[in-house]
């Protein structure tokens, strides 16, 4: 949202028509465009619904927290710092907010600050700064010593009704492995405290749809342990189960969320998918029907609540979608997907709604994220704020998910977007996700992907073996199969798009971070005929210094993870040492003659960049193509706008050169 919107009547900014996708002929939008710090980037309604807190900036500004008043259409500023940027935000209760702050001018090397915490009214009076941004504890003369530096958010909300909130005071070992996560009742006006006692090493805490700390999840070395504050028992804590902390072991759930009858909704895996279950609490039997079960996915998302019980279920499958149990959301659904057909429409409605009012965002895969207000009362959709307004739609390349067998027989979903220009048999960019062990992708507006197609190339992003959201059986495929069959899924996956007429065999570049940047150098590696060129970032460059790391820099991978998880998942270092070695770019770097762009963050503590020097100093004496990058100030990824523009920029200029409108014609 830009500065001048905040003067303006919000009513008045009416209903956003989407321009229709025709075949039309548009310019390339600007590396800013897609790497830009959104102009706008998040919204929440108060508990009734009657007021709106947005994240908003404008013409180079901070980040500020504005308040609308729905009903009058009056916007307020109520938080801005001129050294800082608003950064996460809550309703406390429908006059009083808590947020936090971030520098967004400074890149992970030069932070020297915490978020801090600070609470005001909507209306911008009785603001407190609640805890300290340095390693400092001082007295802000009440008498009432501000909280340490360490004290975070929950990430939850409370029962919103009045001006206490729960917070977490958090203990660290090393670089930033939790050791503890102590529970403290915050009174947001006048600051002071009360804490909560746990049952051990808590890693993570969950309230009940009251506010009230209902579970404590624990770990100690590769166990977890999941506690139950029992109401029956004198708030007693007991274990409800046991488990494997990395690899989870029969039985194992998570979590999820109470209703508002008491009743606990875990996480689990009967079968191939994980589903959404309850959990009988006297018992601590989990249902044998599950309440939600995807067939194609893994459940993800959440359980939508009020005090009369579930209004629906969000969930996400190759995109977002809510199935509505209320019948007037079912109908707010209804019409609002009329009215915005190009694009999925999440309905959030307040949790304690005294208006008809709910926040929608709105998006597709060549849209990004618009917010509105829907008031309806009045069946009016009013926009709020659009995190990218540069991008036009139209100019944008399709996206959608496929399917294609890896050599061995196993099915690889993955996502291609196709090139802005509709050309087929295009330049392509294989896009390798990080993790490894996550979801690379829905289908959503993607900045990485929709550059390179806007630029004309063809983007394939596998779900290969090992990624997690698409079954049991996919994910444990991946277990210790760095740079071997993980591996080949990508190349199949690329040999695929070739044989769809999507890509031009000759003209094909790999390309990730993290992960995705030691799959890079593997496939250049171990398929040097069907990769032209690589772009690594941030990424690892042998699994043996993941362990041994360097005397000189340290890495926030924790010796839990390195002793149980690790092994496991990744390689052991003894039992597997000759494989390792065999799957080590490093140790193989003189095999990599292709062109490839190197790029490290001197801040990085997951992948330290001497993960990037190592192989860099390994690979010049055979390959004369190879470009360096450092960001001494950013970690791992790019914080800073600055540094994004430069490297996309650079990455652009590397693909012409390579596989583009640049390249040498063989």
């Amino acid at each position: 949202m830009r500065a001048f919107l905040l003067h303006c009547s919000i009513a008045a900014l009416g209903v956003l028509a989407l321009p229709a996708l025709h075949a039309q002929t548009f310019a390339p939008p600007p590396v800013e465009a897609f790497f830009d710090n959104p102009a706008f980037s998040a919204a929440v309604l108060s508990p009734s619904g009657k007021y709106l807190a947005a994240r908003v900036s404008g013409n180079g500004s901070r980040e500020r927290l504005a308040v609308y008043d729905i009903e009058t259409g009056k916007a307020q500023i109520v938080a801005v710092f001129a050294d800082a940027d608003v950064d996460d935000f809550q309703w406390v209760s429908d006059e009083r907010l808590i947020y936090d702050l971030a520098d967004r001018d400074q890149g992970q090397g030069q932070r020297r600050y915490a978020p801090g915490l600070f609470a005001v009214n909507r209306d911008a009076s009785q603001f407190r700064r609640l805890a300290e941004r340095e390693h400092v504890v001082i007295s802000d003369g009440s008498m009432q010593k501000i909280l340490p530096w360490h004290t975070y958010m929950l990430p939850q909300v409370g029962k919103q009704d009045s001006e206490f909130v729960y917070v977490e005071s958090i203990e660290f070992s090393g670089l930033s492995e939790v050791v503890h996560r102590t529970l403290l009742r915050l009174n947001t006006l006048n600051g002071r405290t009360t804490e909560y006692q746990g049952p051990g090493n808590v890693k993570r805490w969950l309230t009940d749809y009251a506010g009230e700390p209902r579970i404590a999840v624990t770990a100690a070395e590769g166990t977890s342990t999941v506690y139950y504050r029992d109401p029956k028992k004198n708030n007693e804590w007991r274990s409800l189960g046991e488990f494997g902390r990395y690899i989870g072991t029969d039985g194992s759930f998570s979590p999820l969320a109470f209703g508002p009858d008491g009743k606990l909704y875990v996480l689990t895996s009967r079968g191939d998918k994980t589903a959404v279950y309850s959990l009988d609490l006297d018992t601590a039997r989990i249902s044998d029907k599950p309440v939600v079960v995807q067939e194609d996915f893994d459940f993800s998302g959440e359980l939508v609540f009020s005090e009369k019980g579930m209004l629906g279920i969000r969930s996400i499958g190759d995109t977002e979608a809510t199935q509505w149990v209320d019948k007037d959301l079912q109908a707010a659904q209804a019409y609002i997907d009329r009215v915005l057909p190009a694009t999925v429409n999440v309905l959030m409605p307040p949790r304690h709604p005294s208006t008809h009012n709910m926040l929608v965002k709105s998006y597709s895969d060549r849209q990004p994220p618009i917010y509105y207000v829907y008031r309806g009362d009045v069946k009016k959709l009013v926009l709020v704020g659009s995190m990218h307004p540069q991008i036009k739609p139209a100019a944008m390349g399709k996206r959608d998910l496929v399917r294609y067998k890896a050599r061995d027989g196993l099915t690889i979903p993955a996502w291609v977007t196709l090139p802005a220009n509709g050309k087929k048999n295009a330049p392509m960019v294989v896009l390798v996700h990080g993790g490894p062990w996550v979801r690379g992708d829905t289908w959503a507006f993607n900045a990485e992907a929709q550059f390179l197609a806007s630029r004309g190339y063809f983007v394939l992003q596998p779900e290969f073996r090992g990624s997690t959201g698409y079954g049991n059986a996919l994910f444990k495929a991946g277990w210790k199969q760095w740079g071997l069959k993980m591996q080949d899924d990508i190349a199949d996956g690329a040999r695929w798009a070739i044989a769809q007429g999507h890509a031009d065999p000759k003209r094909i570049c790999i390309a990730g971070a993290s992960y995705g940047g030691y799959a890079t150098l593997m496939g250049l590696v171990n398929d040097p005929d069907l990769y032209k060129c690589g772009i690594n970032w941030a990424g690892v460059t042998d699994i043996d210094l993941m362990y041994s790391g360097a005397w000189y820099r340290d890495s926030d991978l924790s010796a839990a993870w390195k002793k149980y998880g690790m092994p496991a998942l990744i390689g052991d270092q003894q039992k597997d040492a000759e494989q390792l070695k065999r799957t080590s770019p490093l140790l193989q770097a003189a095999k990599i003659r292709q062109p490839l762009l190197l790029a490290y963050g001197g801040a990085d503590q997951r992948v330290p960049i001497f993960h990037g020097q190592r192989f860099y100093d390994a690979v010049r004496p055979y390959n004369s193509r190879v470009e360096w990058l450092e960001y001494t100030e950013e970690g791992h990824g790019w914080v800073l706008p600055k540094n994004r523009f430069d490297f996309w920029t650079r990455v652009e200029k590397f693909l012409d050169q390579n596989i583009g409108a640049g390249a040498k014609t063989e």
